[in-house]
């Protein structure tokens, strides 16, 4: 296998298994240059202000660094990985704010997501994915690949071995349908 690409065509597992193989620092720059945008993006969308998306992206690609002895490509695709580590990064993060409510606000700077606003993402989250579920599976796909996993549009079409237009019908198609759906909700 090539370090710069794996036997499926994802340099990222490429780059995780040098780095838990060998500890390679340029390996650890290409993955950090090619998806920190990617994980800034993905925790921005989830309600977190730019420095707080920052700083939380560091911490992934730190954890990433310890752990990739532990990351198996035969297990989950090297963006399942990393977006399951920043997925559970965001959530202890959301669970140290919280522990800091009764604290005096005064030391602490208010970066925190309002909790409001923080159910009501969660809600639309849970109602956005009930309504994928409805989609036709390669409709959902597509969005998951698109909008979870922050894939681009050329990205997808690659790696589905699939025409660049057909992946861009059925990302305008699934997205018509949810406005549909979710005209009354939102």
């Amino acid at each position: 296998m090539s370090r710069d690409t794996d036997e499926m065509g994802d340099p990222a597992a490429a780059w995780i298994v040098a780095i838990a193989e060998d500890r390679c620092r340029k390996s650890f720059i290409d993955l950090f240059t090619t998806l920190a945008p990617k994980v800034k993006g993905f925790l921005k969308r989830r309600g977190m202000s730019d420095q707080i998306a920052e700083e939380l992206t560091q911490e992934v690609f730190f954890t990433i660094w310890q752990k990739a002895r532990h990351y198996d490509p035969a297990r989950a695709t090297s963006s399942a990985w990393i977006y399951t580590i920043a997925r559970n990064i965001l959530i202890d993060f959301m669970r140290r704010s919280h522990a800091l409510v009764g604290l005096d606000d005064r030391n602490f700077e208010d970066d925190a997501p309002d909790p409001e606003a923080t159910i009501q993402t969660v809600q639309g989250h849970a109602r956005l994915k009930a309504h994928m579920a409805r989609l036709p599976n390669d409709q959902a796909r597509v969005l998951q690949l698109f909008f979870y996993e922050d894939r681009t549009h050329v990205e997808i079409a690659r790696d589905l071995s699939m025409p660049l237009g057909t992946i861009k019908s059925r990302i305008r198609l699934a997205i018509a349908r949810l406005r549909s759906e979710l005209k009354g909700l939102v």
